[in-house]
């Protein structure tokens, strides 16, 4: 009887290969031709809109020309359509904002990656998440009805007098004020800066920070020399968004901060901002005075564009000193 001899191992068909694959070759035509579409559709988009706002403006332009940009006085009622007051509003009520919530978002965020235990860390975690997603009417409602009296009758007293009454926290405390507008920014953009820089700081190897204890250094010297410089880019990136969105704030800002189109010359004073005034005057407007009010929304997309522009240069510098 004839013996059967079986192949070696080694020379037996694999498994694997007598599969049959899983994948077929197809050409990959049909889906790049399907995200070209979908991004020149979002082009397509972004221009449209920007040349319908830009052609709603335009008779302004032509009738006002760049005074509309240099011009003190903001007055509907007379024609007067100077956005100098309205600018320099948006960006005092920004700067109060961001001079309050970069240092504490950033130390919070520090807070909640390396000091906070890890239950607590996560509760705080989602309240900064929750906070983030509150809609801005609710944070203009809580400044107006709780944040207003109470910085009219003990803040901005206390500041005054701490301050003798000089510049910048000089006149008479109102309700309504620059300063209640921007400390109401402040608390807006305060859960997106935190939450932006956590991820940010939460990218930082581990290694590095043990690295850097282990020959010596404090945990201040780790933050300072470790962790900052080594999430950077993601932290610019935080403050450039919450910038952005302080900016263009509109519920919010309009109903604490007095709407009042003049040069405030005091944080007590009341005043406006772009956005507040596009979202106060643009009901019962002729169509003059809505041509001007589309101006003031090409100046904030102008400011808005600018602030993102300086952004990526930054986020760009910082990723090229960070590449070895």
């Amino acid at each position: 009887m004839a013996q059967v001899t079986q192949a070696p191992p080694e020379l037996a068909p694999s498994p694997d290969l007598a599969r049959k694959p899983r994948f077929r070759a197809r050409s990959d035509s049909p889906y790049w031709v399907l995200l070209y579409a979908v991004g020149a559709i979002f082009g397509l988009l972004i221009v449209g809109f920007l040349l319908s706002v830009i052609s709603e403006s335009w008779p302004a332009w032509q009738k006002y020309g760049l005074s509309i940009l240099y011009g003190t006085t903001w007055n509907q009622s007379t024609g007067q359509f100077g956005a100098v007051p309205l600018i320099i509003g948006t960006i005092e009520t920004t700067a109060i904002a961001l001079f309050l919530a970069v240092p504490i978002g950033i130390g919070t965020a520090l807070a909640i990656v390396h000091v906070l235990p890890a239950r607590l860390r996560t509760v705080t975690s989602s309240v900064v998440e929750l906070l983030a997603a509150v809609p801005s009417v609710v944070y203009g409602l809580w400044g107006f009805l709780v944040l207003g009296p109470w910085f009219a009758t003990t803040v901005e007293p206390k500041i005054q007098s701490f301050w003798h009454g000089n510049f910048p926290f000089q006149g008479q405390v109102e309700t309504s004020s620059l300063l209640l507008a921007g400390c109401v920014l402040f608390v807006m953009i305060l859960p997106l800066v935190v939450a932006l820089s956590r991820d940010a700081i939460m990218t930082v190897p581990d290694e590095t920070i043990e690295g850097a204890l282990s020959v010596g250094a404090t945990r201040w010297q780790v933050f300072r020399k470790v962790v900052l410089p080594s999430a950077r880019v993601g932290i610019v990136g935080a403050v450039t968004l919450a910038t952005a969105r302080a900016l263009g704030e509109t519920v919010a800002v309009a109903m604490v901060i007095g709407l009042n189109p003049n040069i405030a010359h005091s944080l007590y004073a009341p005043s406006a901002t772009i956005a507040s005034i596009i979202a106060t005057e643009f009901q019962d407007s002729t169509p003059n005075e809505v041509a001007a009010l589309c101006a003031l929304a090409v100046i904030l997309m102008a400011m808005t564009l600018v602030v993102n522009l300086l952004g990526r240069w930054l986020i760009n510098r910082g990723a090229v000193k960070a590449t070895p």
